[in-house]
């Protein structure tokens, strides 16, 4: 049985950082990316990382700032996120690719992502 758990939201100043975790079970290889989307807004793809490579994709408006990491003996991947802006919050999702088509590279599309954490909350005041 697949599940992802994020965990790590909160309340944050702006200019301040979280780290948000995803626990992964119940597959061995997926690319996984994390999703944000905030009230009103549609899903957007934050970041992602491959299974085969371990390559990585960050959405323009957070590249320099977060950075994805996977521990695949802890099957663990998390988002670190610095300089947080007000524009941050929203609730972060993490999502598995299986497709092992795609271990060597990933994609920030939602309709490539199988299963789906519950989310967590990010909220950046200024």
């Amino acid at each position: 049985q697949v599940q992802l758990v994020e965990s790590g939201g909160g309340l944050v100043q702006s200019g301040g950082s979280l780290r948000l975790s995803c626990a992964a079970s119940g597959f061995t290889y997926a690319a996984i990316g994390w999703f944000r989307q905030a009230p009103g807004q549609k899903r957007e793809g934050v970041s992602c990382i491959s299974s085969g490579d371990a390559s990585t994709y960050y959405a323009d408006s957070v590249k320099g700032r977060f950075t994805i990491s996977r521990d695949n003996a802890r099957n663990m991947v998390d988002l670190q996120m610095n300089s947080l802006k007000s524009e941050d919050t929203a609730v972060y999702y993490c999502a598995a690719d299986l497709n092992s088509a795609r271990a060597y590279g990933c994609y920030a599309a939602s309709g490539l992502y199988d299963y789906w954490g519950q989310g967590t909350q990010v909220t950046v005041s200024s």
